[in-house]
């Protein structure tokens, strides 16, 4: 018998009144989307839309009200083509990483190798010959008694560690050798590579933060190649101010001072370095810094805006455990030495330890004022990039641009599915316009779906939704047809439609299946445009397969429960 039981009925109800509220919001972009900006820029005080930085509260509380609290507010994002924004492609100067992983190893290498004094002899690090090109992923250090080479290397090579890599497993992280009367400490290959792949994971993740702190929406972040990496943020107002944001380094470290000048030509030696001072009561004086800091900003595990005891701006920071550790130790040893708090290669203050600082915590006081302090320690949250980007390529992409690309993507998308609306009306008549009312209804599923998961939409997630359209109209004429069959058997109508769904299920499932498939592919395997097509057209082939089994088929059982018609015409 034709029949759906009452249970099933209110759950494809249900479902269906969920996912039409959870649409509605888009109906009403603008307003929604200045409500979710207000409501932001109220708990934040950062907000992708400029135009609140500027507004006075009660315009920031009329744009909050004007949505109400108890309805959803999450929408479906515009990607970079549709709302215009910036681009960037930016590529990572990896090399850049060895020479501070060289520190690392000169510090350990140096305290075992004085416990041999008596055999190697002294020793003290060269800079490798090449100037400028020079290898940055390797030490030297000349041993004074070449005699002792061998047992110098033995103990160098116990700080050595194993690679952890799929294709390094047995391997070391370091080489080392000698020439003559130098130890020489290389990185390996595999160990490289780890790096590499470590500094590109770190970049982007701090990309990421950078951008998230100031509000932006949806910014696609991705890894190209071994060396590059594709920055694309909506809505942003130039690719200018995209580099700007960042490639701002904010860079903490905090090193011993080995004295103060007023010639900034002026260096103790070959590893100490030469940092202005920007205090304003400091003006021109310059400070020889030992060029391995003590701690850096790495260790930072937060930084907030505060006030210090004198009532100015500055920020309040924290170590983790390790930095901390190492903090704790360096001030214990030095009390009554000045020690330089240095940011971007500036002396932002040099104050003298007066005890041993064991919490772990502290304050950076200089000449800012709140906004600046603010933006600090959002970049020190953010953290250092650990190399420095070329930007190979940029874009600004005006929002106007983006409208043209919305116009264009509505009128392909309203004249497809006008077409698809005729077309069914007229091939099946009653049934027809029931399989444009779950169209409909598919439709308002499938953007209640891609504001649940918060999914960006693109021009090619438009022809995702395109293409849905006609797959959702594909599935409702495998099934009219076969009632269609039926009929012609001289089955009562009843029978007829219950066999039509029955046979065509195996068809339409097989077919979506396999689309389902290749849309889970172009998923995992693309990137930027083409995920964002993988994503409509994958959640749209679920909301096709819901509308033309059930929600079609309840429409049907209810006009025949209804009607009794002795004979159908399909």
């Amino acid at each position: 018998m034709l029949q759906i039981d009452l249970w099933k009925r209110i759950t494809i109800w249900l479902t269906v009144a969920v996912g039409l509220f959870l649409a509605m919001p888009n109906a009403f972009y603008t307003t929604v989307e200045n409500h979710n900006d207000a409501v932001m820029f109220q708990e934040t005080g950062r907000s992708s839309n400029p135009a609140l930085a500027e507004a006075t509260p009660q315009e920031i509380q009329a744009f909050r009200d004007a949505w109400p609290e108890f309805l959803p507010s999450a929408l479906v994002n515009l990607g970079l083509d549709l709302r215009g924004g910036a681009h960037l492609l930016a590529e990572v100067h990896v090399e850049d990483v060895y020479d501070d992983r060289m520190d690392a190893y000169w510090l350990e290498a140096r305290d075992l190798l004085r416990q041999e004094r008596d055999t190697i002899g002294t020793i003290r690090r060269q800079d490798p010959p090449g100037g400028e090109n020079a290898p940055k992923d390797e030490l030297h250090i000349r041993v004074s008694n070449p005699a002792g080479m061998q047992r110098a290397i033995q103990v160098v090579r116990s700080i050595a560690t194993p690679v952890v890599s799929l294709t390094g497993v047995g391997e070391n992280d370091i080489i080392v050798r000698s020439e003559g009367d130098l130890l020489i400490i290389a990185l390996s290959d595999t160990e490289q590579e780890a790096t590499n792949d470590r500094t590109m994971q770190q970049s982007l993740e701090i990309i990421r933060r950078r951008v998230d702190e100031v509000g932006t929406r949806e910014p696609t972040i991705q890894r190209q190649g071994e060396r590059r990496i594709l920055i694309q943020v909506p809505g942003i107002g130039s690719a200018a101010e995209l580099k700007e944001l960042i490639g701002t380094t904010a860079r903490l470290t905090f090193h011993p001072v080995v004295s103060r000048t007023s010639n900034p030509d002026e260096n103790a030696g070959g590893r100490t370095v030469t940092y202005p001072s920007i205090d304003p009561q400091e003006q021109g004086q310059f400070y020889v810094l030992e060029r391995t800091p003590v701690v850096t900003g790495e260790d930072l595990v937060d930084a907030q805006p505060a006030f210090d005891q004198n009532g100015f701006p500055s920020v309040n920071f924290r170590f983790n455990p390790t930095g901390a550790r190492k903090f704790g130790e360096f001030t214990a040893e030095n009390v009554g030495a000045p020690f330089a708090i240095v940011l971007d290669e500036e002396v932002i203050s040099a104050p003298v330890i007066r005890e041993a600082i064991l919490g772990g915590s502290g304050q950076i006081s200089g000449n800012f004022n709140v906004e600046e302090s603010t933006q600090l320690a959002i970049l020190l949250r953010a953290g250092a990039l650990p190399a420095e980007m070329t930007f190979l390529e940029e874009r600004t992409i005006g929002p106007e641009l983006g409208q043209d690309s919305i116009d264009a993507g509505k009128v392909a998308t309203v004249v497809a599915f006008a077409a698809v609306l005729v077309f069914m009306f007229l091939s099946y008549g009653l049934f027809g316009a029931f399989a444009n009312i779950a169209l409909i209804i598919n439709v308002g599923l499938l953007f209640g779906l891609l504001s649940l998961i918060g999914a960006t939409l693109t021009l090619p997630g438009i022809a995702g939704i395109v293409l849905t359209v006609g797959m959702a109209v594909d599935a409702n004429v495998l099934i009219f047809e076969r009632i269609r069959e039926e009929l012609r058997t001289a089955k009562g109508p009843a029978r007829a439609i219950e066999l039509g769904y029955e046979k065509a299920l195996s068809a339409i499932l097989d077919a979506n299946i396999t689309t389902f498939i290749t849309a889970t592919i172009l998923f995992a395997m693309g990137s930027g445009p083409v995920r964002g097509f993988a994503i409509t057209l994958g959640l749209g082939i679920l909301t096709s397969v819901f509308t033309a089994i059930f929600v079609t088929r309840i429409m049907i059982v209810m006009w025949f429960e209804r009607k009794r018609p002795k004979k159908v015409e399909v």
